[in-house]
């Protein structure tokens, strides 16, 4: 099925629910590209080297759902210029949006169904979403649901290149701004306690 082998299938098959989807995720190493080289990895290459970033998480975490029966789905959001921006894989309960989400940090993790809509699901990610250095509240903007299924003619599931056509995809679809530039103004530096937390990371390099 979708080009992945007998065991991956089982395994997959396994990560029956987003939870037990994030579950996995957060039993892998995130990717430091200790190499130095960036990349960004299929499902099948995070399946097999066990090691996800950000968008690499979404990857895969968007096909576990697809193979147990859900549509791939991801969302975009972007960060101010010196922040990182950031990519979740979203899904359906009972009419509520909820998110599957890999980072080493603290925060902006596993989001319960819980969300009427997806920039409802979004806004949950704005307090914590800081630049660590400067203390600088940082999430701009978000995108609508992508289907992943639109590169399947590209192999994006099992690749054994790099899969850059996907992120440079997102960078281009539109985006919907959460704060004003007055707002951005007014902002409230974080406490020390909460730069503290988020500074928190889950796997040392």
């Amino acid at each position: 099925m979708f080009g992945f082998d007998e065991e991956e299938i089982n395994l997959l098959g396994s990560l029956d629910t987003p939870k037990k989807i994030q579950d996995f995720l957060e039993s892998i190493p995130i990717n430091m590209e200790e190499d130095g080289v960036d990349t960004c990895l299929s499902p099948q290459r995070v399946l097999r080297e066990q090691r996800a970033h950000c968008i690499e998480g979404a990857l895969f975490a968007a096909m576990a759902l697809r193979i147990n029966g859900h549509r791939p789905l991801v969302v975009d959001m972007t960060a101010a210029r010196f922040d990182s921006d950031h990519v979740i894989t979203v899904f359906r309960e009972e009419g509520f949006w909820g998110s599957i989400s890999k980072t080493n940090h603290g925060v902006l993790r596993y989001r319960e169904p819980v969300y009427k809509s997806i920039r409802e699901l979004v806004m949950s990610y704005f307090h914590e979403y800081f630049d660590n250095d400067t203390g600088r509240k940082s999430l701009r903007s978000y995108s609508l649901p992508v289907d992943l299924s639109l590169f399947d003619d590209r192999g994006w599931m099992t690749s054994t290149e790099n899969v850059w056509y996907i992120p440079r995809y997102l960078d281009k679809v539109p985006h919907f701004p959460i704060v004003n530039r007055k707002q951005i103004d007014n902002f409230r530096k974080p406490d020390p306690i909460e730069v503290k937390i988020g500074r928190m990371v889950q796997w040392k390099n």
